[in-house]
């Protein structure tokens, strides 16, 4: 016999649809429905509300074979799936993280063919794959943000059984893998948890209604978002999460639901006997996030870090559009390297509020926020998906790395920036859904059209070609500069590795000196200094020793060291 449950304590009455069959259900004091079925180990199943005649699908799904509004399939992975029972697991700490979409990371967008590329991603010295969120969602193919049955896995990529071989592929790799999850907001399309229950709140955020995590009922939907998360890491092996936008989860109870959830993680990491991992998306600056739970924090493990993209960014870029406008300086990129956040209870002009809170570096260490170049975020909500690569010299683009790698952060890159990739990473749907396309579609172009856009330019998120044009081409790997690059990034992430200096995670022993007027910064770490020249033509840094990695020829004369425009060195005292 198997128990099906569900939590539906709006409909007055619920029966269960198993293989065509329908079965009464009996109603618990706590809105929980059940009922014990003699069912196939791979039965449809769904749950038919008071008088309605369609079967919905379970929110806690296992998994989707039809799609998000048909219903849902029990499952268990085979129990002879699994070969990483060594596997020990690792803390991201310190760590490289590649994110990718599955979609678009290789031309079949599959978890098996992501497999392929497993060995790439070892060789150029990664030590995490972050899945961008494979929840099951409306449609074939999307970012993934638009989820509705969180416990389940998309199909179009191979289903939870492609999830199970591609996690246990990167285990034997030696690659831990970390998952996106988003749990503040619901997509539009197959969203039926309303009629079960009160999952949603009175509030809203840029995505839609948010989910009631401290209204009225809320434990219950709290309990859905902390058991999906530990299935993950629990059922799926998974390392750790990142959870998305957690600036959208608004909660106004004692224990934060982050609090909350960490308290959990750090429970099955010890249960499981191997590190888990919780990686916040916030946009607060706030230091709460990664502080210990005994020093009144939540806990996480780390945090994206936008301040360090768009000092960084900003810098050799120069541009200084909407949240860009405060950054650019080289005093800007300077002070948020050596503290972690540029707005720091400071004003933020784009914000036009003060924003943000001080770092205490002296107890919280670099790598607790994690630095990168660019994100799915940074290239596919920008007008047109351009990549920094399209618009950049490739000496731009080493600068960049050198600047986000050589720091004590936690690094992260994005599918495809370590040889320059010229695909572009758009903005892509695929609602079934007539009027919903029409709306998405619609809503992007008059988005920017509002910021100065021709409306015409912006690519329509329902066009299959918008999807095609965000995949990788793999073909540029060895040509030119796109392969001098790659062996940059190969011999930048070596170095991370190797070198005792560049492992020291304290801020307080980061010395960084800059000229604004010539446009070059250096960052001294031990006896290792990275000096980079963001301008055009080439200066000369008061710094020298044994050149150890560079992109163009620096010349060492005395004390100095003249570097190209556009170009870096990292130098090693000589009596070191």
């Amino acid at each position: 016999m198997t128990e099906f449950k569900v939590w539906a304590p709006r409909p007055q009455k619920v029966r269960l649809d198993v293989d065509g069959t329908v079965y009464p259900m009996t109603r618990s004091d706590d809105g929980w429905w059940s009922a014990d079925v003699d069912a196939r180990p791979d039965a449809r199943y769904g749950f038919i509300l008071d008088d309605d005649a369609k079967a919905l699908p379970d929110p806690r799904s296992p998994r989707q074979p039809d799609g998000v509004h048909e219903r849902s399939q029990l499952w268990q992975p085979d129990p002879g799936a699994w070969t990483d029972d060594d596997w020990p697991g690792r803390s991201i700490e310190g760590r490289a993280i590649y994110e990718l979409h599955v979609g678009t990371f290789t031309p079949e967008g599959t978890f098996d063919s992501a497999i392929e590329k497993l060995d790439y991603l070892v060789d150029l010295g990664i030590d995490f794959v972050e899945l961008m969120p494979v929840n099951a969602f409306g449609g074939t193919h999307g970012w993934g943000y638009d989820g509705v049955l969180w416990y389940a896995v998309h199909e179009p990529y191979g289903g939870p059984d492609g999830l199970v071989r591609l996690i246990d592929a990167c285990h034997r790799r030696g690659l831990g893998v970390l998952i996106d999850a988003v749990f503040n907001h619901l997509g539009p399309s197959g969203n039926y948890l309303p009629k079960f229950g009160p999952y949603l709140s009175t509030g809203s955020n840029p995505w839609g209604e948010s989910i009631n995590i401290a209204d009225a009922d809320a434990d219950e939907v709290r309990r859905y978002i902390i058991d999906c998360a530990l299935r993950w890491m629990r059922d799926f092996h998974a390392d750790g999460l990142r959870l998305d936008a957690v600036h959208a989860l608004v909660d106004t109870t004692a224990i934060h639901i982050l609090e909350e959830l960490a308290t959990e993680t750090d429970a099955l990491a010890q249960q499981l006997g191997r590190p888990l991992s919780l990686i916040a998306e916030s946009d607060k600056n706030d230091p709460r996030l990664i502080t210990p739970r005994d020093r009144g924090g939540y806990g996480m493990t780390a945090q994206w870090d936008d301040d360090i993209h768009h000092a960084i960014h900003a810098a050799v870029s120069g541009e200084r559009q909407g949240y860009y406008d405060d950054f650019g300086s080289l005093e800007a990129l300077a002070n948020t390297l050596k503290h972690g956040y540029y707005h720091a209870g400071t004003y933020s002009s784009f914000r036009h509020r003060r924003h943000g809170r001080p770092l205490d570096t002296a107890t919280i260490p670099a790598t607790r926020l994690l630095a990168y170049t660019l994100t799915h975020d940074q290239v596919g909500n920008r007008a047109v998906g351009d990549r920094p690569s399209q618009n950049l010299t490739f000496g731009q683009l080493a600068v960049k790395a050198a600047l986000a790698l050589g720091s004590p952060y936690t690094a992260m890159l994005f599918m495809g920036e370590e040889w320059g990739s010229s695909s572009p990473f758009q903005f892509f749907s695929s609602h079934p859904e007539p009027e919903l396309a029409r709306a998405t579609a619609e809503g992007r172009k008059r988005e920017f059209a509002e910021h100065g856009w021709d409306a015409d330019a912006i690519p329509d998120p329902q066009d299959p070609e918008t999807f095609l044009r965000s995949k990788l081409n793999w073909g540029e790997l060895d040509d030119g500069d796109h392969a001098r690059l790659l062996r940059t990034y190969r011999e930048l992430l070596a170095l991370r590795r190797n070198e005792p200096d560049m492992a020291d995670p304290w801020l307080d022993h980061l010395k960084i000196d800059y000229d604004e007027e010539q446009r070059w910064i250096v960052m001294h770490r031990g006896a290792l200094a990275i000096a980079c020249n963001l301008n055009a033509d080439e200066v000369t840094v008061p710094v020298s020793g044994e050149v150890v990695l560079a992109w163009g020829e620096p010349v060492v004369s005395g004390d100095a060291t003249r570097l190209e425009g556009h170009s870096f060195a990292i130098l090693r005292a000589v009596n070191s």
